[in-house]
């Protein structure tokens, strides 16, 4: 795994003269219109950095770009994979170990998510507080690198409070409206049964998912401070008595992509003053 992340970072390097980033954005399905505001961007395929596998679902591109938004230096993965696609949950972990090494230390993650209480309606935003691990597998199994994090991270405060706070005070000063909530990973592909939700209601889950726990893992095991935005692209099954699929989350995607981009950005403005990350 290191061999892999140590490779593809090089080939970064190599591509874009050397110099490290501020912050990694892992763009989720329809999301990823952002990467076009980038300045100066250095556009490199998927398929040409090793671990870092092409997803296949619609809405999911297979770049990384890197450049300038605002004052951050970014590096924007448009699109992941997901473990449904490869059988393996460990599928982010080369891409987000990368991300590390190439100097990101702060990572925003992003994702389409479905609403669990009727009244978080498709289309709100909601910064994520905390997750629920459902995936039945984690990204850290395994022999563990001792250069890259602790065989047993901390992951009380998964989600940096301090950029929970900032991430919610930009939504404020930008006048884009968010909600704040816990995130549920489900294995997937299919979407959850109404008793799913049910459960899912009972443990305190506000949003339901098939990514980013995986990434948060692993950007933690590393050091990394993360910041987790859920876009709510549909009502989970039972709630609004209508089925669920995959037209209406990129649908919804599309129809906020303006919101969630002003959000994005006030968000970078807030970490980055001056040439410097915020601490």
């Amino acid at each position: 795994m290191r061999s892999e992340s140590e490779k593809a970072a090089s080939i970064i390097r190599s591509r874009t003269g050397g110099g490290p980033v501020d912050v990694a954005l892992v763009l989720g399905s329809g999301l990823a219109a952002i990467a076009d505001h980038i300045t100066d961007p250095t556009v490199i395929l998927y398929d040409d950095l090793p671990g870092f596998i092409r997803p296949m679902v619609g809405g999911h591109e297979a770049e990384l770009v890197i450049g300038k938004l605002g004052a951050a230096r970014v590096a924007v993965m448009k699109g992941r994979v997901h473990h449904y696609e490869t059988g393996a949950v460990a599928s982010m972990r080369v891409p987000l170990e990368t991300m590390s090494l190439i100097g990101a230390s702060v990572v925003v993650l992003t994702n389409a998510a479905g609403s669990t209480r009727p009244e978080l309606k498709p289309g709100a935003l909601m910064v994520i507080r905390d997750h629920i691990d459902l995936l039945r597998d984690h990204a850290l199994r395994g022999p563990n690198d001792d250069r890259l994090g602790l065989r047993f991270p901390d992951m009380s405060a998964a989600y940096a409070p301090e950029l929970r706070a900032l991430a919610k005070e930009a939504a404020g000063a930008s006048g884009v409206a968010v909600q704040e909530g816990i995130y549920a990973a489900m294995p997937g592909p299919t979407y959850e049964t109404p008793a799913e939700i049910r459960m899912l209601q009972l443990l305190g889950a506000d949003a339901v998912g098939m990514s980013t726990v995986p990434e948060v893992c692993v950007a933690r095991h590393m050091g990394a401070r993360v910041i987790g935005i859920s876009c709510i692209t549909n009502q989970a099954a039972g709630i609004s008595g209508q089925p669920v699929s995959h037209e209406e989350v990129t649908a919804t995607a599309a129809r906020v992509r303006g919101a969630f981009e002003t959000l994005l950005e006030a968000i970078l403005g807030g970490l980055v003053a001056d040439g410097e990350l915020t601490q």
